[in-house]
Protein backbone atom coordinates (compact mmCIF):
# COMPACT_ATOMS: atom_id res chain seq x y z
CA UNK A 1 0.00 0.00 0.00
CA UNK A 2 2.81 2.55 1.13
CA UNK A 3 2.74 5.54 2.72
CA UNK A 4 -0.84 7.23 3.72
CA UNK A 5 0.43 9.77 4.96
CA UNK A 6 3.87 12.27 4.42
CA UNK A 7 4.64 14.13 7.37
CA UNK A 8 5.61 17.49 5.91
CA UNK A 9 6.52 19.71 9.26
CA UNK A 10 10.10 20.09 10.75
CA UNK A 11 11.11 18.39 13.99
CA UNK A 12 9.86 19.93 17.01
CA UNK A 13 5.60 20.39 15.90
CA UNK A 14 4.46 17.68 17.78
CA UNK A 15 5.70 15.15 15.14
CA UNK A 16 6.53 12.31 18.52
CA UNK A 17 2.72 12.59 19.22
CA UNK A 18 1.94 12.47 15.60
CA UNK A 19 4.17 9.37 15.23
CA UNK A 20 2.04 7.66 18.08
CA UNK A 21 -1.35 9.08 16.95
CA UNK A 22 -0.84 7.51 13.17
CA UNK A 23 0.43 4.38 14.27
CA UNK A 24 -2.81 4.19 16.05
CA UNK A 25 -5.17 5.40 13.45
CA UNK A 26 -3.45 3.67 10.44
CA UNK A 27 -2.63 -0.11 12.48
CA UNK A 28 1.03 0.43 10.94
CA UNK A 29 4.34 1.85 11.95
CA UNK A 30 5.04 5.95 11.65
CA UNK A 31 8.79 6.38 9.72
CA UNK A 32 10.30 8.97 12.37
CA UNK A 33 13.41 10.25 13.30
CA UNK A 34 13.71 7.45 16.15
CA UNK A 35 13.31 5.04 13.84
CA UNK A 36 15.99 6.13 12.15
CA UNK A 37 17.95 5.61 15.17
CA UNK A 38 17.80 1.95 14.69
CA UNK A 39 18.03 2.11 11.04
CA UNK A 40 22.13 2.64 10.38
CA UNK A 41 21.22 1.33 6.82
CA UNK A 42 18.72 4.01 6.34
CA UNK A 43 21.37 6.91 7.47
CA UNK A 44 23.88 6.22 3.93
CA UNK A 45 20.16 6.98 2.19
CA UNK A 46 19.17 10.23 4.16
CA UNK A 47 23.05 11.82 3.45
CA UNK A 48 22.98 10.64 -0.42
CA UNK A 49 19.39 12.38 -0.59
CA UNK A 50 20.25 15.42 0.96
CA UNK A 51 22.94 15.60 -1.71
CA UNK A 52 21.00 15.29 -4.19
CA UNK A 53 20.63 11.53 -5.17
CA UNK A 54 17.16 10.33 -4.04
CA UNK A 55 16.36 6.57 -2.85
CA UNK A 56 13.90 3.95 -3.70
CA UNK A 57 11.71 5.73 -1.23
CA UNK A 58 9.02 2.23 -1.60
CA UNK A 59 11.94 0.12 -0.26
CA UNK A 60 13.21 2.75 2.34
CA UNK A 61 9.54 2.93 3.58
CA UNK A 62 8.75 -1.00 3.31
CA UNK A 63 6.34 -1.71 5.92
CA UNK A 64 5.38 1.96 7.24
CA UNK A 65 2.26 3.57 6.69
CA UNK A 66 2.81 6.92 7.23
CA UNK A 67 6.17 9.16 7.93
CA UNK A 68 7.00 12.53 10.13
CA UNK A 69 9.51 14.73 11.24
CA UNK A 70 13.29 15.04 10.12
CA UNK A 71 15.08 13.47 8.14
CA UNK A 72 11.28 13.23 6.34
CA UNK A 73 9.87 16.61 6.43
CA UNK A 74 13.31 18.66 4.08
CA UNK A 75 12.17 15.72 1.86
CA UNK A 76 8.18 15.74 1.30
CA UNK A 77 8.18 16.92 -1.58
CA UNK A 78 9.48 14.10 -3.79
CA UNK A 79 8.53 11.68 -0.71
CA UNK A 80 4.59 12.89 -2.04
CA UNK A 81 4.92 12.73 -5.26
CA UNK A 82 6.48 8.80 -5.07
CA UNK A 83 3.27 8.32 -2.81
CA UNK A 84 0.62 10.33 -4.82
CA UNK A 85 -2.34 8.95 -2.77
CA UNK A 86 -0.58 9.75 0.84
CA UNK A 87 -2.39 12.99 2.50
CA UNK A 88 0.31 15.46 2.97
CA UNK A 89 0.35 16.69 6.41
CA UNK A 90 1.86 20.16 7.63
CA UNK A 91 1.93 19.99 11.61
CA UNK A 92 2.97 23.42 12.60
CA UNK A 93 3.33 25.88 15.91
CA UNK A 94 4.24 29.27 16.44
CA UNK A 95 7.63 30.28 15.39
CA UNK A 96 8.82 31.72 18.63
CA UNK A 97 7.89 28.36 20.42
CA UNK A 98 9.49 26.41 17.67
CA UNK A 99 12.47 27.85 18.06
CA UNK A 100 12.67 27.64 21.99
CA UNK A 101 11.85 23.89 21.63
CA UNK A 102 14.72 23.00 18.66
CA UNK A 103 17.32 25.54 20.25
CA UNK A 104 16.96 23.40 23.27
CA UNK A 105 16.80 20.18 21.91
CA UNK A 106 17.57 19.25 18.52
CA UNK A 107 19.96 22.19 17.56
CA UNK A 108 21.76 21.60 20.74
CA UNK A 109 22.83 18.51 20.05
CA UNK A 110 23.54 19.47 16.77
CA UNK A 111 25.89 22.12 17.64
CA UNK A 112 28.70 19.47 19.79
CA UNK A 113 29.01 17.87 16.96
CA UNK A 114 32.88 17.96 16.08
CA UNK A 115 34.50 18.76 12.44
CA UNK A 116 35.98 15.40 12.65
CA UNK A 117 32.42 13.48 13.33
CA UNK A 118 31.34 15.49 10.43
CA UNK A 119 33.75 13.79 8.15
CA UNK A 120 33.98 10.35 9.12
CA UNK A 121 30.97 9.54 11.41
CA UNK A 122 27.95 8.64 8.80
CA UNK A 123 24.92 10.02 11.59
CA UNK A 124 27.23 13.18 11.59
CA UNK A 125 27.37 13.90 8.20
CA UNK A 126 23.74 13.26 7.45
CA UNK A 127 22.77 15.24 10.37
CA UNK A 128 24.95 18.06 9.02
CA UNK A 129 23.90 17.63 5.16
CA UNK A 130 20.10 17.86 6.15
CA UNK A 131 20.34 20.85 8.80
CA UNK A 132 22.49 22.86 5.99
CA UNK A 133 19.85 22.15 3.74
CA UNK A 134 17.54 23.70 5.94
CA UNK A 135 19.17 26.87 6.49
CA UNK A 136 23.55 26.81 7.09
CA UNK A 137 22.60 29.68 9.57
CA UNK A 138 20.51 26.98 12.03
CA UNK A 139 21.82 28.43 15.03
CA UNK A 140 20.94 31.65 14.43
CA UNK A 141 17.55 32.33 15.93
CA UNK A 142 16.36 35.00 13.13
CA UNK A 143 17.70 32.82 10.24
CA UNK A 144 16.30 30.00 11.61
CA UNK A 145 12.91 31.22 12.42
CA UNK A 146 12.78 32.68 8.73
CA UNK A 147 14.07 29.50 7.70
CA UNK A 148 11.09 27.69 9.60
CA UNK A 149 8.70 30.10 7.94
CA UNK A 150 9.42 29.72 4.64
CA UNK A 151 9.47 26.21 4.71
CA UNK A 152 5.99 26.24 5.72
CA UNK A 153 4.74 28.75 3.38
CA UNK A 154 6.62 26.92 0.64
CA UNK A 155 4.43 23.69 1.80
CA UNK A 156 1.17 25.67 1.37
CA UNK A 157 2.10 27.03 -1.80
CA UNK A 158 3.13 23.92 -3.31
CA UNK A 159 1.35 20.97 -2.32
CA UNK A 160 -1.72 19.91 -3.68
CA UNK A 161 -4.84 21.50 -2.03
CA UNK A 162 -7.00 18.39 -1.94
CA UNK A 163 -3.79 16.97 -0.67
CA UNK A 164 -2.71 19.14 2.26
CA UNK A 165 -3.92 19.36 6.01
CA UNK A 166 -2.50 21.45 7.98
CA UNK A 167 -2.21 20.60 11.57
CA UNK A 168 -1.05 22.27 15.04
CA UNK A 169 -0.63 20.19 18.07
CA UNK A 170 -3.75 21.28 20.04
CA UNK A 171 -6.09 20.44 17.18
CA UNK A 172 -6.10 16.81 18.21
CA UNK A 173 -7.58 14.03 16.50
CA UNK A 174 -10.73 15.85 14.62
CA UNK A 175 -8.96 17.32 11.83
CA UNK A 176 -6.74 13.84 10.85
CA UNK A 177 -9.24 11.95 11.09
CA UNK A 178 -11.58 13.92 8.97
CA UNK A 179 -9.52 13.32 6.37
CA UNK A 180 -8.43 10.11 6.66
CA UNK A 181 -12.46 9.37 7.11
CA UNK A 182 -11.48 7.44 10.37
CA UNK A 183 -13.45 7.43 13.31
CA UNK A 184 -12.22 9.76 16.71
CA UNK A 185 -10.48 7.74 19.36
CA UNK A 186 -11.90 7.95 22.72
CA UNK A 187 -8.66 7.97 24.25
CA UNK A 188 -6.59 11.80 24.61
CA UNK A 189 -4.35 12.53 22.08
CA UNK A 190 -0.45 11.39 22.78
CA UNK A 191 1.49 13.87 23.88
CA UNK A 192 5.16 12.59 23.92
CA UNK A 193 9.04 13.88 23.27
CA UNK A 194 8.37 16.94 24.98
CA UNK A 195 11.40 19.18 25.51
CA UNK A 196 12.34 17.82 28.80
CA UNK A 197 11.81 14.21 27.57
CA UNK A 198 14.10 15.02 24.81
CA UNK A 199 17.14 16.75 26.89
CA UNK A 200 16.41 13.59 29.55
CA UNK A 201 17.14 10.81 26.78
CA UNK A 202 19.64 12.29 24.75
CA UNK A 203 21.43 15.27 26.52
CA UNK A 204 21.75 13.39 30.07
Amino acid sequence: MGLQVVGAGLGRTGTASLKGALEQLLGGRCYHMMEVFGRPEDVVQWDAAYRGELPDWDALFDGFTAAVDWPMAGQWQPISEAFPNALILLSVRDADAWWRSASDTIFNVMAKIDDEARANDPWARMSTAMMNAFTPGWQDEATAKAAYLDHNEKVRSTAPADRLLEWHPGDGWEPICERLGLAVPDEEFPHTNTTEEFRTHFMA
